[in-house]
């Protein structure tokens, strides 16, 4: 396991925490963006497996996520995470200036890098999205026709078929176990929008990886958000049987060696 460093930011909304996992003399920089509920500590599987590719691996806790500050899971308006998710680059900039970049995100992190790569595309090497909250998701329509948003949290069953990702991920005390909260859900609403209306990635490299038995981000609609994103250059792999954590997976090690194996097209002159 690499070693991790911790770093303090000013985030749009108080004290963000950004965590590294460096390598000794990197070739390029990854920037992991964890989804809704959790926190980049969650992915250490991955970072250690990018540092032992050549990455420096930089990846915030959310406002209101994991070590960072402000009232849990709440976020009102996820162009203020895109915001802090730059904050984060330019930390990892300028650790080690000229390093292409790659962004990662996963499930609500897919969402805010999606919007990254919108806004900031020309700073990016490569885009990854894993179970990415894109297209068509029904949760946040459901929810808002509802007075009352129910106390249901994520089931941990839903993640991976691996039984200890769920157990860890329930017993876990920086991650929020509670109800969603009406802004956040609205934020979600208009964020989906703005990425249907934000246009392609153009020429930016853009790998897709998806459970096919994802229940809490059913394939069919994040692909047509991918089908909105994509560019000239979409990889698109979709495991069978696989669940929303592809990451953290019975079959991680195929994940994980399709990524790297991406990530090496990308970054070959």
């Amino acid at each position: 396991m690499a070693d991790t460093r911790e770093h303090l930011l000013a985030g749009t909304h108080g004290p963000l925490v950004v965590h590294e996992w460096p390598a000794g003399e990197p070739r390029y920089l990854a920037l992991l963006v964890h989804g809704y509920g959790e926190h980049a500590g969650r992915y250490t599987g991955v970072a250690d497996v990018l540092t032992a590719h050549g990455a420096a691996v930089f990846a915030p806790d959310h406002t209101g996520h994991g070590k960072s500050s402000g009232e849990r899971v709440l976020i009102e308006d996820f162009e203020d995470v895109v915001s802090d998710l730059h904050a984060a680059a330019d930390l990892a900039r300028g650790a080690h200036p000229g390093l292409p970049l790659v962004v990662i995100g996963h499930s609500m992190g897919g969402l805010i890098a999606a919007r990254f790569a919108q806004r900031h595309g020309d700073e990016l090497t490569a885009l990854v999205l894993s179970g990415p909250v894109i297209g068509d998701w029904p949760l946040p329509r459901r929810l808002l026709a509802l007075d009352e948003i129910p106390d249901t949290p994520i089931s941990p069953g839903a993640l991976s078929r691996d039984p200890g990702v769920g157990s860890a991920y329930a017993q876990d005390p920086l991650v929020w176990h509670g109800p969603m909260k009406r802004p956040t859900v609205e934020g979600f609403a208009r964020t989906l929008q703005t990425v249907a209306r934000g246009g392609d990635v153009g020429p930016l490299p853009l790998l897709w990886l998806h459970g096919a038995e994802d229940r809490l981000v059913p394939l069919t609609g994040s692909r047509s958000g991918i089908q909105e994103l994509r560019g000239e250059r979409l990889t698109e792999r979709v495991y069978p049987g696989a669940r929303h954590e592809v990451f953290h997976e019975t079959n991680k090690a195929e994940v994980l060696d399709d990524l790297v194996r991406f990530l090496d097209d990308v970054l070959t002159p």
